[in-house]
């Protein structure tokens, strides 16, 4: 009997320290933890989640609480100039302060560690290695299919890329942080604290999607792309692309980040990008022509940007291939070499014949009408073919080189700029009317007779009849279109010369 009074006791005693230790959880298991942070999820200094926090980053102090989904990527990082610390008990983040040597110099107070039971720090052992291999596995399949991110907190992401390109001074500014090039980006919470230093300078663009801003982070320009609420899907669009597919190319836009930042208590989107003070190719055709050699480059840059987002590269840092669906003037920008770099992924196709998956998003926003190919028009495009879909793009790339071609100055005649068939359709043309200009009457941009008198001029007239056949699959590919300019004569030490004027 006495001994049953005994095991009773210490059941007992087990099961108040037990109820002590998770005293301040809610009935769904979730830990109050202390909280100091500009994010705006602090009530009264504390917040609810799965894992407490504590971050030092280059003197800056927060703490916070956080999900099971983002323990093993956020509690495993710590450099010099950046701490986390994390644990799982009630308020176990209230005291915690850095280790010591973080900075060079030796802390007063040692960091705040839990002293749990053996029981429970068993308990915490197998967790934690059951995690670990659950997310190892779901890790390498994220690596080798795409990825799906199925709700709202998902949408809650921030990523860094390392840039490669010709802006070698965006390259010092990743070392300090990066420890590899593998491209997978940077911890969570070191991306939230980089978006939190940029500083907006100036709006460089307005549209119906939102706005574009040149930005500052740590000393260097970037561009941020605002995003409007109803263009939330382009938003998501871009970041899930971005975060799951190797692009790094000169010929595509050059990503920094992607976060969702919240600013005078609404919710704004945000794509941190490399800035092009030229701007859009849009805008640099407003301004002075361009020499035929100028035309060339521009045309054969964009053919190069299109041939590596259609391209699907099979290895352990591959790609799918990708179909833009929105290429126009206004979606690609002019570099500083005279180069240009495509961007918006906002309405993308993605596609993998080796993994046998079509991804065409659930973006509801469609194309440019202007730049809609005739089987987009009549509806009569297979949606289940990537193939399809890329010979849209080719479409709308004999309209972009159409645009350039007409700036181009051959026996001292430019025209001035115009959008294709402006001389057809208005400003803002409907659906009805560019079907019936483009399939019905079955008409193409007109072509001055000076561009037939130049060589390289009547080499690119001759690619973009190609690529505007009314046939879609007679039209050209992306790789023969680049094949084909590569061809023509171009010194290697050629450089733009005209640019805008009174840049």
């Amino acid at each position: 009997m006495d001994g049953s009074l005994g095991f009773t006791l210490v059941l007992v005693g087990l099961l108040l320290l037990t109820s002590a230790r998770h005293a301040d959880s809610e009935d769904d298991g979730k830990l109050l933890c202390m909280c100091e942070n500009a994010k705006g999820t602090c009530v009264n200094d504390t917040c609810r989640g799965d894992v407490c926090f504590y971050t030092w980053v280059q003197g800056h102090e927060e703490k916070g609480c956080f999900s099971n989904h983002d323990y093993r990527e956020q509690c495993f990082t710590s450099f010099e100039r950046f701490h986390v610390y994390c644990c799982r008990e009630s308020r176990c983040n209230a005291a915690a302060t850095p280790p010591p040597n973080i900075n060079g110099e030796t802390s007063t107070v040692a960091p705040l560690q839990p002293r749990p039971e053996l029981w429970i720090a068993a308990a915490l052992l197998l967790f934690v290695t059951a995690a670990g291999l659950c997310g190892l596995l779901i890790f390498l399949r994220l690596r080798r299919a795409h990825v799906r991110l199925k709700n709202a907190d998902e949408h809650d992401i921030s990523m860094l890329k390392v840039p490669n390109g010709e802006d070698p001074t965006y390259g010092g500014i990743y070392d300090e942080f990066c420890t590899s090039g593998s491209g997978t980006g940077l911890p969570y919470l070191v991306q939230r604290t980089m978006a939190r230093q940029i500083s907006l300078v100036e709006c460089v663009g307005k549209g119906r999607y939102g706005e574009v801003w040149r930005g500052t982070w740590m000393g260097e320009s970037v561009a941020v792309k605002i995003f409007s609420s109803r263009d939330e899907q382009s938003w998501f669009r871009e970041t899930e692309i971005y975060n799951t597919v190797q692009l790094r190319h000169d010929n595509i836009l050059g990503f920094i980040a992607s976060d969702m930042t919240s600013k005078n208590s609404s919710t704004q989107l945000w794509l941190v990008t490399h800035f092009h003070e030229l701007g859009s190719l849009y805008d640099f055709l407003q301004y002075g022509g361009l020499e035929p050699e100028s035309c060339l480059k521009m045309c054969l840059s964009v053919a190069c940007g299109l041939v590596h987002l259609h391209t699907e590269i099979v290895s352990s840092q591959g790609k799918p291939a990708i179909a833009h669906r929105d290429l126009k003037s206004r979606n690609i920008l002019v570099k500083r070499n005279g180069q240009c770099c495509i961007a918006d992924l906002g309405l993308a196709v993605i596609h993998s014949q080796s993994n046998d998956y079509l991804d065409v998003g659930h973006n509801p926003r469609v194309g440019t009408k202007r730049y809609m190919a005739p089987e987009v028009l009549d509806e009569s495009i297979r949606m289940d073919i990537f193939e399809s879909y890329k010979q849209t793009d080719i479409w709308a790339l004999a309209l972009v080189f159409w645009e350039i071609s007409c700036r181009t100055t051959v026996n001292g005649i430019v025209e001035e700029y115009r959008p294709p068939f402006f001389d057809l359709v208005p400003s803002d043309p409907s659906f009805e009317e560019m079907k019936k200009v483009v399939c019905v009457d079955q008409q193409r941009p007109s072509l001055h007779n000076r561009l037939h008198s130049h060589p390289i001029m009547s080499s690119i007239v001759k690619i973009m009849k190609e690529c505007w056949f009314q046939n879609a699959p007679a039209r050209l590919t992306a790789l023969r279109v680049k094949k084909t300019l590569s061809k023509l004569d171009l010194p290697a030490d050629f450089s733009i010369k005209k640019l805008k004027q009174d840049f």
